[in-house]
């Protein structure tokens, strides 16, 4: 009788990998590397087409038109105790912001002193500063100054009037000046000068060029009313 060995065990037969196998471990392998090429692809991308900053630009300047008007303008100023300073008013009145400056037409000022003097003053046009503290007064200049006696009485006539095309008053300060012809008037006699420089608080009175003076006997019975 034969003696029986081992049982051989079966051949085992070994499969090739799959070509969808083979791709799928490629893919796998190189996917990093993959998805850090389109990060830098986009990061590129966004680099290239992203606008770079201007550099300093000049400001265009503001053109000279007003940005709002009113019709029957009238504004007022107060002292730091409530009393009445400044009154602006006029038929229309036009504000510039690349000067910060009012253009009036009919323009009327009503200014009072620290000692209670009123200035009158009204021109065709004028052109003021934001608070009223400058003004500009062309064509048809008309200002008046009327003074208060001892008792605080306000006088019936103009201590001074001046009439003119042009007429810059600086209220605050108490001083008229015009580099234009003025004719001043004043009780008993008349001036026509070339030019005026007048101070109220220091009571000086400057003028130039041909100047003419007429002396007159005759009260001057203007009323303050303009």
């Amino acid at each position: 009788m034969a003696a029986l060995g081992p049982i051989a065990a079966p051949a085992t037969r070994l499969r090739a990998p799959s070509w969808l196998c083979s791709l799928q471990e490629l893919f796998s392998a190189y996917l990093p590397l993959v998805l850090m090429s389109v990060l830098a692809l986009g990061t590129w991308w966004l680099v290239k087409n992203t606008p770079l900053p201007q550099g300093p630009t000049e400001a265009v300047p503001k053109r000279h038109e007003p940005d709002y008007l009113m019709q029957g303008f009238d504004v007022q100023r107060f002292d730091a105790k409530g009393a009445l300073r400044v009154r602006v008013s006029g038929r229309e009145m036009r504000h510039y912001p690349d000067t910060d400056t009012l253009e009036i037409d009919d323009v009327l000022v009503h200014a009072i002193g620290k000692e209670g003097s009123v200035m009158i003053a009204k021109a065709l046009r004028g052109i003021s500063n934001a608070d009223g503290s400058e003004v500009q007064l062309v064509g048809e200049v008309r200002v008046q100054r009327f003074v208060r006696d001892k008792e605080g009485v306000l006088g019936a006539a103009p201590q001074v009037e001046i009439q003119g095309e042009f007429v810059q008053a600086f209220v605050a300060l108490e001083k008229l000046r015009s580099h234009l012809p003025v004719r001043i008037t004043y009780p008993g006699g008349e001036m026509r000068a070339q030019t005026l420089d007048y101070d109220n608080l220091k009571g000086l009175l400057e003028f130039s060029g041909r100047t003419r003076m007429q002396m007159s006997s005759r009260p001057n019975n203007a009323r303050p009313g303009l």
